[in-house]
């Protein structure tokens, strides 16, 4: 087993969080180059770094902002392709559930939005809140970022009906999962509770399911309007390997 599959699948996910803060500049500076960009932070390396629980995908993690190809994918969405970075009035109430480093900081110095983070064991975030219980008032979110954390979640259904529930008319939300595009129908097992069962069927000691094409149908059963964005077709082939993004990721992009 690598290194970086040994502390991921050993060491608590809030401990790390804590010490990513400290290694993070060191990686950064020892991996400094020309070949990859971070599109975050605009920082450049000679090559990332692997990543994965199970099977670890070489050269995908930023020395830097610590994003993975799923971030900086949104990253590039949300610039590029909406409103979200503008200044605007009145202020954009935002909810972000067990936010992501590469994205907190710089979020939060986003003059034009009322930034609120939440989750129920992460050490850096607002409100200590359980995605099935949500301590926030019907439509009270502009929009509502809540990524690779459905895939955790028992009752996914109840979790989606939270977030439909405290978006408001007319906002959007982004609901990143791991997704199998190759399964017609999701695969959940309850019973499998063992963490090295977990990770043999759903991919991670801690999911409880792996998400199928019916993701998107899943969505729309609690109401929402999902458009199944494929951003990455947009992209040239240097900026889809400069960025080191994967082909074929869909974009959930969920409105009320």
């Amino acid at each position: 087993m690598s290194l970086f599959k040994y502390i991921l699948n050993t060491i608590p996910r809030p401990f790390l969080i804590k010490v990513s803060y400290w290694v993070r500049p060191l990686f950064a500076l020892f991996l400094k180059g020309s070949k990859y960009t971070d599109p975050i932070d605009g920082k450049s390396f000679r090559k990332f770094l692997p990543y994965g629980y199970g099977t670890q995908r070489p050269n995908v993690l930023s020395p830097s902002t610590l994003s993975l190809e799923r971030h900086r994918l949104l990253w590039l969405y949300l610039q590029n392709e909406t409103n979200f970075f503008k200044p605007q009035q009145p202020k954009l109430k935002v909810l972000h559930m067990a936010p992501e480093q590469c994205f907190l900081a710089r979020f939060r110095k986003l003059k034009h939005i009322d930034l609120i983070t939440a989750d129920l064991y992460s050490p850096i975030v607002d409100v200590k809140a359980d995605i099935l219980d949500l301590p926030f008032e019907d439509n009270s979110f502009d929009i509502i970022f809540c990524n690779h954390v459905l895939e955790h979640i028992e009752d996914d259904k109840k979790a989606m009906q939270e977030l439909y529930r405290v978006l408001k008319v007319g906002g959007f939300g982004i609901f990143q999962i791991p997704q199998d595009y190759s399964r017609a129908i999701t695969y959940e097992d309850f019973s499998i509770t063992l963490p090295e069962e977990r990770a043999k069927h759903f991919g991670q000691y801690d999911h409880v399911r792996v998400y199928g094409s019916d993701y998107f149908e899943r969505l729309r059963t609690v109401g929402f309007k999902v458009n199944e964005v494929n951003y990455a077709k947009k992209l040239s082939e240097k900026e889809m390997d400069t960025y080191r993004l994967m082909k074929g990721e869909i974009l959930p992009v969920c409105y009320k």
